[in-house]
């Protein structure tokens, strides 16, 4: 996931721990403290670990990983704020493009389903299930975080108890889902390897022990980075020179394919932030994309108490398109901006709905249509892309505008 008006903290790991970055409570290093020892025990058994199962491990262990550990993330006492909780805005323009899908889908069946994965604090679903017009039969979240999981419940039983019925959690994706499903923010977590070029040989990014320490060390890739990067060299229009580094994202394509098989016809949105692969890779961009996140501050180092930071990579869009496009008879129905997608979902008119008397409201709603359209801030950098089956391609407000496929 990624934050908003952060600082950039470009500096070593011993100015990391100084004034530039807020230091952790005492509670909070021996948590992260924890973690390294479990990290620790598993490179002397088994040897450095790449750079995904540091990741994973990093973001995902039981009890002790950032998003497992219960430990709060979202919000301006967090370490970044989405989109969902800058207001209700977002989750209105949103309203209207599922809706109109799920009118689509109600005209040959008497209900749908909707599926959000990765729900974050709750705010989307919250404010979905108070716009969506029709309701859907079930609201399913597919949530690995058990602390998660009970901050979604509150969140939905504080904003629309009624609803709350509606709401089933899950722990696999459901099978022969016949509905709206969405995931905002959620590739950029899942755990990337980093490649560097060494001469004409690839090299891959493990992480290993050194005096008790956690350290990044290259060494010769493994077979699966090594075809991936090769492939990755063929299609591109410019070699990968000397020295480049990057991520690339194994579990995309079983990741998607595995959601796209288990479900029959609707829509499969995503949006988040990213480049189309001529983009992600270009020769500029030669130290890759992986960011990490630490109370409304970005910075570069991995390393850093494990466990109490965000570890994230932009999204290759191409590689989306490439995962879900033909998968279980799924088509790309569109790729675009959120800036266009919002605009097309009806931003002037949820716009003029919400204006208000109230002075500091109208600057709330101001506030919210800068941060999600500018191009310095959400407008640009966080795009959207939509899969469909048994859809026609005009009930998707959202991508009615700008098309950005031809840049994949």
């Amino acid at each position: 996931m990624d934050g908003l008006n952060q600082t950039i903290v470009m500096s070593s790991p011993a100015t990391h721990q100084g004034s530039i970055l807020p230091e952790p409570s005492a509670d909070l290093k021996l948590h992260s403290a924890r973690l390294l020892d479990v990290l620790a025990r598993r490179i002397q058994d088994t040897g450095p670990l790449s750079f995904a199962e540091y990741m994973e491990a990093a973001l995902y262990e039981p009890g002790l990983g950032y998003y497992s550990a219960g430990l709060y993330k979202f919000g301006a006492e967090g370490d970044f704020i989405t989109a969902p909780e800058l207001g209700d805005l977002f989750a209105r323009c949103l309203a209207n493009s599922f809706s109109a899908v799920a009118k689509q889908l109600c005209a040959a069946a008497s209900s749908y389903d909707f599926l959000e994965i990765g729900a974050g604090s709750g705010a989307l679903a919250a404010d979905l299930l108070q716009q969506l017009n029709p309701l859907p039969q079930h609201y399913l979240i597919l949530e690995r975080s058990a602390d998660l999981r009970e901050q979604q419940r509150l969140r939905i039983e504080s904003s629309c108890p009624q609803l709350l019925a509606r709401v089933q959690w899950l722990d696999a994706p459901p099978a022969n889902f016949r509905g709206i499903a969405y995931a905002n923010e959620v590739i950029d977590a899942l755990p990337v390897e980093r490649f560097r070029m060494h001469s004409d040989a690839v090299e891959q990014q493990y992480v290993g022990l050194q005096n008790d320490k956690l350290v990044l060390k290259w060494k010769a890739a493994g077979s699966a980075v090594e075809k991936a990067v090769r492939e990755l060299q063929a299609e591109l229009q410019h070699p990968l020179t000397d020295g480049y580094e990057s991520e690339i994202n194994l579990l995309l394509k079983p990741w998607l394919g595995g959601l796209l098989e288990s479900m029959d016809q609707g829509l499969f949105l995503l949006s988040d932030y990213g480049y189309p692969r001529p983009e992600f890779y270009f020769p500029e961009r030669n130290r890759g994309t992986l960011i990490c996140h630490y109370r409304h501050r970005a910075h570069p180092d991995p390393l850093l108490w494990p466990g109490l930071q965000d570890i994230t990579a932009f999204v290759d869009f191409t590689a989306v398109a490439e995962a879900g496009d033909g998968t279980n008879g799924w088509e790309l129905a569109g790729y675009t901006s959120q800036a266009d997608f919002l605009l097309d979902s009806g931003l002037g008119e949820v716009m003029q709905a919400g204006a208000l008397d109230d002075f500091q409201a109208q600057l709330q709603l101001a506030n919210q249509i800068k941060k999600l359209t500018l191009p310095a801030e959400m407008g640009t950098r966080f795009q959207f892309m939509g899969f469909s089956r048994g859809l026609s391609g005009d009930a998707i407000p959202g991508f009615g505008g700008t098309d950005w496929r031809h840049r994949l």
